[in-house]
């Protein structure tokens, strides 16, 4: 599944150009740390893994960049807990 990157994250735009499934993040005051602060997936696409998908997008462009990510939305704060795989570009631990 491929994402668009758009200033603060990654979409998924349906054929009429609806964002279909998102994640955002925001920056902070310190300029190597961004805050993942939100997750959607429509309910077309639930079940198939498409949050993990965006939350390895960003991911990978956080490291690209040399960056860490403090997570607050419940999706990520979520898998940062259970997968200590993200435990390399979590701001907190």
């Amino acid at each position: 599944m491929e994402f668009t990157k758009i200033n603060n994250g990654f979409v998924k735009y349906d054929e009429q150009g609806r964002v279909i499934a998102e994640i955002t993040y925001s920056t902070t005051s310190n300029p190597n740390v961004v805050v993942a602060d939100h997750t959607f997936v429509d309910s077309s696409l639930r079940g198939q893994g498409v949050a993990g998908k965006l939350l390895d997008a960003l991911v990978k462009d956080m490291q690209e960049q040399n960056k860490k990510i403090i997570a607050t939305c419940s999706y990520v704060v979520k898998k940062f807990q259970e997968d200590s795989s993200f435990d390399f570009i979590n701001a907190e631990k």
